[in-house]
């Protein structure tokens, strides 16, 4: 049997972090930088995140959140205000102690003018925003406060993963003051459904809301409230998290107001936030062995227009038609954006160019020739469907198809997301059964609901001797949770225990 061709030299099913690292590399998205656990976004990988950017954006002002920035650089004192956060964040920090350069006697540039108090290059920014806030805030008619800001984080970050793990880090991060406990509370929960909302409706990745355990909570929050993705190798990805602060920062802080009553009271809080982590999660649920597949709904480009030169005669007729094509689909609108439009007119084969298109994830490919202008008939391709597998239109069937042909994408692979997680997620009742499925030949690549009960030393004990964690807590409970499999008890709630990235 005539083996498969194939973009990726190296299968999923082979070694998964090699082929997640090649499919990057044939897309063009991002490569390691010169500086040790950074990485540099391409113009393709940063096209992904200015969508991403634009439709977060334009969510989070429909409630009431505005674009703010804060520094880069935290001092140290702020940090040490609220105890469980510096200690969550202590070993991830940055941190800046001088602050300019001289040459030395031989001319090698050395650090001089030490600081009196190290600066900490931001891995979060509670303190430092807290500390505006707080001059902000002074009467309950200066509530409720939303201010959101795009910036860079920086966590020590040595062990670099593009996309998911690196030293510097692109993100959003919300921070909102509210005058009740429950005010705050149901702002972080709107949040976290307006993310799993992007998440499906945007990425075609179908995720679990939840809540995180002690072990996984934010530091310093008390709630933390997620969204988690199984990839295709089974593993879960947290895809960004929304958290409830309750009164601990706005003590730590000073943020402070005049109720209605004249009386001076704590604010409480939020943050939360969403990175670059989501390219990565993009790769791993939807790529195959051919490369990137981007939903369409996110895509920066949606159509590759490939001509086939092959008759110097007519190539030139073969590009005006390209152009025409390109002209008419860039006039429509798909999901509020202008359709996106390659021209893929370099002296490439048509075939190559094919597979260029595909490698990097194009939604829709369509391929003109000589003949296909002569016959009004032109094959389009989906990138979720084989190479070969081709629809013939005229221009005008393209055109009136086109918004529907993109949605069939984003219906293809979220449903075959969906369908990945629930073949890959089994519910045990007993320790025996936890045991087996975490030590099966096909793990990490399930997700197992258990009934739990358990303590943080319990959730530390699970982690050491299973080499899991739970992943979420889900918002949706069974009517009927069974008892905790660790402890034998009555379990309060069902949690989702997984291998994770």
């Amino acid at each position: 049997m005539k083996k498969k061709r194939c973009a990726v030299e190296i299968p999923r099913n082979e070694d998964f972090p090699l082929w997640y690292q090649e499919v990057i590399k044939l897309a063009d998205l991002a490569e390691h930088s010169a500086v040790r656990g950074c990485m540099v976004v391409k113009p393709r990988g940063y096209a992904l995140w200015e969508r991403m950017q634009k439709v977060l954006d334009s969510k989070f002002k429909e409630r009431g959140v505005e674009n703010a920035y804060f520094p880069l650089f935290i001092p140290l004192e702020y940090l040490e205000k609220e105890a469980e956060h510096v200690e969550g964040f202590a070993k991830e920090c940055a941190i800046v102690t001088h602050t300019r350069l001289e040459q030395d006697e031989n001319g090698k540039l050395i650090p001089a003018g030490k600081l009196e108090e190290p600066l900490i290059v931001r891995p979060t920014s509670e303190t430092i925003i807290g500390e505006s806030f707080a001059k902000w805030v002074q009467s309950y008619r200066d509530l409720p406060l939303k201010i959101n800001q795009w910036c860079n984080v920086v966590r020590w970050e040595m062990r670099p993963r593009l996309f998911l793990r690196t030293a510097e880090i692109l993100w959003q991060e919300g921070h909102t003051v509210h005058a009740t406990a429950k005010e705050a509370r149901d702002f972080a929960l709107e949040i976290q459904e307006l993310y799993a909302d992007f998440a499906e409706n945007y990425l075609a990745i179908p995720v679990i809301k939840g809540e995180k355990s002690e072990n996984e909570r934010f530091p310093g929050a008390e709630n933390t409230y997620t969204f988690e993705g199984m990839m295709q190798d089974g593993k879960a990805l947290q895809l960004g998290t929304s958290h409830y602060m309750g009164q601990n920062f706005a003590k730590a802080g000073g943020i402070k107001f005049l109720n209605k009553e004249g009386k001076e009271e704590f604010a409480y809080t939020t943050s939360w936030g969403v990175t670059t982590r989501m390219i990565g999660a993009l790769i791993m649920t939807h790529g195959d062995d051919n490369g990137m597949i981007i939903p369409p709904r996110i895509a920066a480009k949606h159509v590759a227009i490939i001509p086939v030169l092959t008759n110097a005669e007519k190539n030139a007729e073969v590009l005006d038609y390209c152009n025409k094509i390109a002209k008419t689909l860039r006039s429509k609108t798909y999901h509020g954006e202008a359709i996106g439009v390659d021209i893929l007119d370099d002296d490439r084969r048509a075939g190559e160019k094919a597979w260029d298109a595909i490698k990097k994830g194009y939604p829709l490919r369509i391929e003109i020739g000589a003949r296909d202008i002569e016959s009004g008939k032109m094959p389009v391709s989906k990138r979720t469907k084989e190479k070969q597998d081709k629809e013939f239109l005229s221009l005008s069937e393209i055109e009136e198809k086109i918004s529907d042909l993109l949605d069939d994408i984003h219906g293809e692979l979220f449903r075959k997301a969906a369908l990945h997680r629930e073949e890959n997620t089994i519910a045990v009742n007993s320790l025996e059964d936890f045991a087996k499925a975490v030590k099966g030949e096909d793990f990490p690549g399930k997700f197992i609901k258990a009934g739990y009960g358990g303590s943080k030393e319990m959730e530390d004990k699970i982690q050491k001797e299973y080499g899991v964690t739970i992943r979420c807590i889900p918002n949706k409970q069974p009517e009927n949770v069974d008892d905790c499999i660790f402890e034998g008890k009555k379990a309060p709630v069902e949690a989702i225990f997984a291998k994770s990235y």
